[in-house]
């Protein structure tokens, strides 16, 4: 039998198959390939009579309801995924994935009862690759049943219910170089020719269960975990020749970061396409999760243009292999994106941090100033002192990481940790400090 036999509005859904014979008019991929096409120009209507045509012929086969149910989402169309995509799907015969990306388009459309019964399904399939995934779905289905209920709640008080609006900001230079313009040209690298766009998106947390309470305070260890790491690539691949990056930071409405407890779905790597006027490329989610101190870490990289994942890397650590598990993850995801240092004398030589855990949050910390002094986050959720800066300060980039930092609590009229600011200075008056043209600041 199909996934559904209604949808939350109550309408029946018929299912028809249609069988394994070949679409109408050649192949099932050029078809699909040329549909993908129509939804890049933004003509919807013909996209959808080249998947109607193809779900008639070929609707039973998994490989379609993947490839239509993911182009449909990354465009943002999920009425439409839903409408062409539910009446065929069978989760034991299809599998999990056109299943998680029917889930996405259910809670995005705040489909409660379908995103609900279709979880059910997902679970009954006892995929234990899955587990984490599933629980932070059902996470955010039991927020969203949370918000409905406060939303009712709030109706027959007569009090509009906060609307909470997330937005990406996008940071397309290494993080410790705001506030260091004047020598752009001395330490930022020149590019030239055609370059891959790639995104290092936020890493969520999947199955937390206080995403709401960790979003309403400061931030802690985690949170800079999941931020520091994209800034940490991005700045990596700032530095390499044939990529132009970002990283892609969540945050609230309520001038407060974003905490993700679910893996990026396909309309949050939607949304991230639409805020770039140059397009992607390329997409990296990630995945954090810690246990007793136990960290795991999952990487996807996905090809934007076919909207598939290309390659999933992972690695685990403890506080006593923090160092040496990231370091080997940078160096395999730096081999498999051909990553190659730019020539000398082009910025900043490359070098990976000594202390990659400490520099990540150290990358982290330094955000929330600089997001701090743009407004984009509220006072009270501005927390580092000059003191979370040093252990990352070994080389030169983390050097700088903490000269910004310390020029930004400065001009908040704040004490500065006298040790911090020594420290800093005594980097100042180096050859090192002087190659990299900042010899001339005074702390």
């Amino acid at each position: 039998m199909g996934f559904f036999d209604r949808l939350a509005n109550g309408k029946p859904l018929s299912n028809n198959p249609g069988g394994d014979k070949p679409a109408i008019g050649g192949g099932v991929m050029p078809q699909l390939a040329e549909a993908r096409t129509m939804l890049e120009a933004k003509d919807l209507s013909g996209a959808m009579t080249i998947y109607q045509q193809v779900l008639a012929a070929a609707g039973a086969r998994p490989d379609v309801l993947v490839a239509i149910s993911g182009d449909l989402g990354v465009h943002g169309h999920v009425k439409e995924l839903i409408e062409l995509v539910a009446p065929h799907y069978d989760a034991q015969r299809h599998g999990p994935a056109t299943g998680l990306n029917l889930l996405q388009a259910f809670l995005v459309t705040r489909n409660i009862e379908s995103a609900q019964h279709l979880l059910d399904i997902l679970f009954s399939l006892q995929r234990p690759e899955l587990e984490d995934r599933l629980f932070g779905f059902s996470n955010a289905l039991a927020d969203l049943m949370a918000g409905s209920e406060q939303a009712g709640s709030a109706a027959e008080s007569g009090a509009a219910p906060e609307v909470v609006q997330i937005s990406l900001a996008s940071i397309s230079k290494p993080i410790w170089f705001y506030g260091l313009e004047a020598i752009a040209l001395q330490i930022l690298p020149r590019k030239e020719g055609e370059l891959r766009r790639v995104a290092f998106a936020q890493c969520a947390l999947p199955g937390i269960k206080n995403a709401e309470q960790l979003a309403n305070q400061p931030e802690e260890s985690m949170g800079r975990l999941t931020r520091g790491l994209p800034l940490w690539l991005a700045e990596t691949f700032a530095f390499g020749t044939g990529y132009e990056p970002i990283a892609a930071i969540g945050t609230s409405s309520q001038k407060k970061y974003a905490v993700f407890n679910a893996e990026w779905t396909a309309e949050n790597i939607r949304q991230l396409i639409e805020s770039t006027k140059e397009g992607i490329d390329y997409v990296i989610t990630g995945a954090l999760k810690n246990r007793n101190d136990d960290f795991e870490l999952i990487m996807r990289i996905w090809e934007v243009k076919k909207f598939r994942e290309l390659k999933q890397f992972s690695t685990r650590w403890t506080p006593a292999t923090a160092d040496e598990a990231l370091r080997t993850f940078h160096e395999q995801l730096r081999l498999y994106m051909e990553w190659t240092p730019l020539p000398a004398g082009n910025g900043l030589a490359y070098a990976a941090p000594s202390a990659p855990h400490a520099y990540v949050q150290a990358l982290g910390a330094s955000l929330t100033l600089f997001l701090g002094e743009k407004g984009v986050l509220a006072p009270e959720q501005i927390n580092p002192v000059a003191a979370d800066f040093l252990p990352a300060a070994q080389d030169v980039r983390g050097q700088l990481t903490l000269l910004t930092a310390l020029q930004r609590l400065q001009a908040q009229g704040g004490a500065v940790d006298e040790a911090a600011l020594a420290h800093s200075r005594t980097w100042l008056a180096t050859d090192e400090a002087k190659e990299a043209g900042v010899d001339g600041i005074v702390l």
